[in-house]
């Protein structure tokens, strides 16, 4: 199982080169949080890019990412790289990146918030 971060998922939708996730369509189980779901789906402008986004998307499975015990230990996994010196920019790329850790999922992404959960908090990262 893996889970495609907003990221790709938007590379994807906007036509980017997206290499690693078209290889891993139809050889591993990919999964879409919640999170991400509404990411990826609140950026379109197009009502028809939006529906048609969304209906790719519900093919996947689908998973809740947060919860009151997954919020403080995002908060915890964002306390200990503010330790290290590292400020990431997104909140929710935390609670992204905390889910895949709790859970030992890789996680795809081109966004750079998750460099650092990699080096320090163990994120199984594709790239």
């Amino acid at each position: 199982m893996i889970l495609v971060d907003s990221s790709v998922w938007i590379d994807y939708f906007n036509g980017r080169e997206t290499n690693a996730f078209q290889n891993l369509l139809g050889q591993q189980e990919i999964v879409v949080g919640d999170l991400i779901l509404t990411e990826v789906l609140q950026g379109f402008v197009s009502d028809i890019h939006y529906r048609r986004a969304k209906q790719l998307l519900r093919e996947f499975p689908t998973v809740t990412m947060l919860g009151p015990e997954m919020a403080i230990r995002s908060a915890d996994s964002y306390r200990i790289l503010r330790k290290r010196g590292v400020t990431v920019r997104k909140t929710i790329d935390v609670m992204i990146g905390t889910y895949c850790i709790v859970y030992s999922i890789p996680l795809l992404y081109s966004d750079r918030d998750f460099d650092p959960m990699a080096r320090y908090l163990g994120l199984k990262t594709l790239t």
